[in-house]
């Protein structure tokens, strides 16, 4: 177990305002957010969380949302702070915060750099006017030019761009001129991915027109991809692209399956211990979340995963990673035998979807790239 990497996730809910596509667990606020109890709630939160780090040292936080930059340097600096004094820091790690070009200008970015910040990811999206206004981002094409420019001076060498395609009414030669102007501000990293409906969304129950077909995104995914690698960047997960030495640690982690801990309303954990892999959330509503961190109020155990449930969880992760991953690893995270593997791998193999190569490591295919949900559902516990 000690040989698991652990990282740790802090979540900052509010926005200034809620994108139609975000399923994910955030609020808008705009300047009422209650940030001062909410610190407090994440201090006693973190301070919970030892007991599952088992001594372990830490090799990556990553701060997501809503929007942590709504949080100022000085906050920010004091969740970091209260990390550091709880958790051994590995001397290399990697600390992350998301940001919106709109909203990095509640600090300089030099101070998110001086709080302990070491890497960002900005939430750019696209390039076009049209489409950022569609999406209902409150940043201008401008902002996103700044935003990279004034973090390179303050000293970011590691940066992250998040880029979307399959945007309504998108085509081939908008979807590369939005990587284009991505390429021209020289990020280290880019998530390039397809823009989908997810349920709990407005896009959901009301789909913008002018959606691309699946044959469009299969072009707009294929030329992509190619310009991408022409300009030295490497696929290594499905929508994670790195110039090389620049991969996400912290996301890697997840898609190999490592430990992490979750402090933060929504903030879902795993854990390894002697007596298996187990889950956990914490309160997803912001207002439960702080009573019950103030209240110090017992959560609930973090559940056991099965081996079926191991399994999937195993290569719905791994899965998506484009080298794929050796048995010694499944091993390891999961506990379980190798030859847990071939059986399950089975239908997919024979579907030309997963391959096994050099005798241990499985990999998808160019096909199960492609599909890589139905992938991954071979694998689903009956």
């Amino acid at each position: 177990m000690s040989s698991i990497p652990l990282s740790l996730y802090v979540h900052l809910p509010w926005c200034v305002r809620k994108c139609p596509y975000c399923d994910f667990n955030s609020y808008s606020s705009g300047d009422s957010a209650p940030k001062e109890r909410y610190l407090k709630a994440l201090f006693s939160d973190i301070e919970a969380e030892v007991a599952h780090a088992q001594g372990r040292e830490l090799v990556s936080v990553f701060m997501g949302g809503g929007t942590p930059s709504l949080f100022t340097p000085d906050e920010i600096g004091r969740v970091l702070d209260s990390v550091a004094q709880n958790f051994s820091l590995a001397a290399d790690i990697e600390i992350t915060m998301e940001a919106n070009p709109g909203t990095i200008e509640c600090g300089d970015p030099g101070a998110y750099r001086a709080a302990g910040v070491n890497r960002l990811s900005i939430g750019a999206q696209s390039f076009s006017k049209s489409s950022l206004a569609l999406l209902g981002r409150i940043h201008s094409v401008d902002d996103i030019s700044r935003s990279m420019q004034e973090a390179s001076a303050a000293g970011f060498n590691s940066i992250n761009l998040d880029l979307m395609y399959g945007l309504p009414r998108q085509g081939v030669d908008e979807a590369l001129v939005d990587i284009e102007l991505a390429l021209a501000l020289q990020p280290q990293h880019i998530s390039w991915y397809q823009l989908t409906m997810e349920p709990n969304t407005v896009f959901y129950t009301r789909p913008p027109e002018g959606m691309p077909d699946e044959e469009r995104l299969a072009d707009i995914q294929d030329a992509g991809q190619a310009m991408l690698s022409t300009q030295g960047f490497r696929q290594y997960e499905v929508s994670a692209w790195s110039r090389e030495g620049e991969q996400c640690r912290h996301n890697l982690n997840y898609w190999s399956f490592g430990d992490y801990l979750a402090v933060g309303a929504g903030a879902h954990g795993k854990v390894t211990d002697s007596e298996g892999v187990h889950r956990y959330t914490k309160p997803a509503n912001p207002l439960s979340y702080m009573q019950a961190m103030q209240s110090q109020q017992p959560q609930p155990l973090p559940q056991a995963l099965g081996e079926s449930e191991l399994l999937f969880e195993f290569m719905l992760n791994a899965l998506r990673l484009r080298d794929g991953f050796d048995e010694s690893l499944f091993e390891q995270r999961t506990g379980l035998p190798a030859d847990r593997l071939a059986d399950a791998a089975a239908a997919a193999t024979e579907r030309g979807l997963i391959e096994l190569s050099g005798g241990r490591r499985w990999q998808p295919t160019a096909l199960g790239r492609r599909f890589l949900n139905d992938l991954q559902a071979e694998f689903l516990p009956n």
